[in-house]
């Protein structure tokens, strides 16, 4: 008897690198060769990688499980807080301080998940939103903590202390492959739990959540989970996020910056594609700093393409670029008959 060959996706999925990982890491360690010789700058990699691992975060709740929370920046935002108040109050160590972050972020986000991962639809994004305009308003408001609308300010960024020895990071370059360390091992990490058997439960529930509970699975607990891992994910990214900025601001928890990673996903094509957010991180941050070169505007434009995405590919750029692989592969297909 012959054996099957697995189609392209399912052996992708059986890798600890598939072949997009491995092209996305490679293109991010050899950003600092060429960033300069194009006109930017190293910090715009740090950026993309930042908010590409939040948006990867993110999309575990929407992409991958269909739930569309639109107040994500509390958590992030909590992240960051955590670990510039770790640092001034307990201790001046990188490890303690992301792990407090991660710690604050997720139970944040079990709270908030504890009250409405019983929700679906539009209930569950309007809930999140109420929940998302509480720690906002909370970190506005209470002074003594977070410094309210001025921020919490000098954040440092802390030495990355291996125990034989310590590297300075203070630097954006050196910063830079701290960054891209963080993004490496929150990338392969999701993309082994989104291709495990958890993650495909996951994907039940986005399909059909009623039937998903009907065959036994408990999609309460299920729900729960993936909105706190989510959550947690987010508080690291937001953890370096602080350090990129030495600062911690309610900005970045406001229902505006929610809004903006959810557009981020759905114009890379995350409800689709694992990768999609991090397409859509990228063309958001070099929308801003190329097309903003030119014009003040250029949200305008961003907003356009999402506009126009939204009405004639809501698969956005992945699923475009999908769409196209298929018909190049039809043709090739033809053409050889």
């Amino acid at each position: 008897m012959t054996g099957r060959t697995a189609p392209p996706a399912d052996r992708d999925q059986a890798r600890l690198f598939p072949p997009a990982m491995l092209a996305a890491l490679v293109f991010f360690a050899s950003v600092p060769l060429w960033i300069r010789g194009v006109g930017l700058y190293e910090y715009i990699g740090v950026e993309i990688m930042i908010w590409a691992t939040y948006a990867l975060a993110y999309n575990l709740t929407l992409g991958q499980t269909g739930l569309p929370s639109f107040g994500h920046g509390a958590y992030f935002g909590v992240g960051a807080y955590a670990f510039g108040l770790a640092q001034h109050g307990i201790a001046e160590n990188l490890w303690l301080c992301l792990l407090v972050a991660v710690a604050a972020a997720a139970l944040a986000g079990a709270a908030v998940a504890a009250f409405i991962s019983h929700r679906r639809g539009i209930y569950f994004a309007f809930m999140t939103i109420a929940f998302g305009q509480v720690f906002w308003f909370v970190a506005v408001k209470w002074h003594s903590v977070t410094g309210g609308e001025d921020g919490l300010l000098k954040i440092r960024r802390l030495p990355v202390d291996l125990g034989v020895a310590a590297f300075d990071v203070s630097g954006n370059e050196a910063f830079y492959w701290l960054v891209f360390a963080a993004f490496a091992l929150v990338a392969t990490g999701l993309w082994r739990l989104v291709n495990s058997p958890f993650g495909r439960v996951l994907r039940a529930i986005k399909q059909n959540e009623a039937r998903a509970s009907f065959v036994g699975y408990d999609v309460w607990l299920y729900k729960f989970t993936a909105f706190t891992l989510s959550a947690g994910l987010s508080g690291f990214a937001g953890a370096l996020f602080a350090q990129a900025q030495q600062s911690a601001f309610p900005d970045v928890m406001s229902l505006h910056w929610s809004g903006i990673v959810v557009m981020m996903v759905l114009v890379g094509g995350g409800l689709v594609s694992f990768w999609g957010p991090v397409v859509g991180v990228a063309v958001y941050f070099v929308s801003r700093d190329v097309i903003g070169a030119a014009t003040t505007t250029w949200m305008l434009w961003f907003g356009l393409m999402f506009m126009a995405l939204v009405l004639f590919q809501p698969e956005g750029i992945a699923g475009a670029w999908r769409h196209w692989l298929a018909r190049a592969r039809a043709r090739l297909a033809a053409a050889g008959r």
